[in-house]
């Protein structure tokens, strides 16, 4: 299975370059593979070696690699002096200052990401994830059931970071966060992949939920969702207020996906992520999605 996306910048389809193509066909296309699921995709161990292994010095030799794999163009980030000491040091980089300038009107996209978008969700239910659908009461938890009926009817835009991607992500516009909370789960690999397997990776997988009230945006739902390989999920904001721009955190090795919903009419996305769904579409952080 090859999975294509949307370049708003040039105008194209294009495939997208999976690192660990064949170990995710083999996790989620295979007898052999769901026998191994439970150990490898549905407990923290395995992440946290992979995170323990990206850590280490034994990692740098996977960066030249990894870079020549993926066709990472390097000019965009900051390479510290030296190089970087292990692999997650390279995963996390820093972008340089004017390599992603924030719109200053309209809301922003959070970070480098597939994006896709539901202008508009049924009443009580979220997106459906290739037939199977599910509420905002799963998705946000427990800790989140006074804020799930507010969602009734809203619109939601799921921004899929792949292993190419810079991994630190950001405020889309300027307010304070009201409440904020972890949810213990599983590291499926939020892969298309795996999304095709059925699999409730939003709603099965750890994560970590903020209730965001946006200056011109209202209340809203930000998600980040842990996957395969992502053992941490690093918060680095300390304010509860915060400007559009500011860094919010950001994932340690692996893939992962930012979830962000808003409330009934709040806002219209931008008409070329609409008009190639289901299709997703490459975006940067700090492109203008939405008004």
């Amino acid at each position: 299975m090859e999975t294509y996306f949307y370049n708003r910048r040039t105008g194209k389809e294009e495939r997208e370059l999976v690192l660990g193509d064949a170990m995710l066909k083999l996790a989620y296309g295979s007898a052999v593979g769901r026998v191994l699921a439970w150990p490898m995709l549905c407990t923290s161990v395995f992440s946290r070696l992979m995170g323990c292994y990206a850590n280490s010095g034994l990692s740098k030799g996977r960066i030249a690699k990894t870079i020549a794999e993926l066709n990472i163009d390097m000019n965009d980030y900051v390479i510290p002096e030296g190089g970087f000491t292990c692999f997650n040091d390279f995963f996390t980089r820093k972008v340089k200052e004017d390599a992603r300038p924030f719109a200053t009107e309209g809301l922003c996209s959070p970070a480098d990401c597939r994006l896709t978008v539901y202008p508009h969700l049924e009443e009580g239910t979220c997106i459906p994830v290739k037939g199977r659908s599910f509420t905002m009461k799963e998705l946000l938890g427990k800790p989140g059931e006074e804020y799930a009926d507010g969602f009734n009817g809203g619109s939601l835009a799921i921004f899929r970071l792949c292993p190419v991607d810079y991994h630190r992500y950001h405020y889309p516009d300027n307010g304070r966060t009201l409440a904020n909370w972890r949810m213990r789960g599983a590291y499926h690999s939020v892969n298309p992949i795996a999304i095709m397997q059925q699999i409730r990776v939003f709603t099965h997988n750890v994560r970590e939920v903020s209730i965001l009230e946006l200056e011109h945006y209202g209340t809203c739902a930000f998600i980040e969702v842990g996957a395969f390989g992502v053992a941490t999920i690093r918060q680095t904001h300390e304010s509860d207020t915060f400007r559009r721009g500011d860094e919010k955190g950001y994932f340690a090795f692996g893939g992962s996906t930012i979830i962000m919903v808003f409330q009934k009419g709040k806002l219209t996305f931008d008409n070329d992520l609409t008009k190639h769904l289901p299709m997703e579409t490459l975006v940067h952080a700090g492109e203008h999605i939405a008004n």
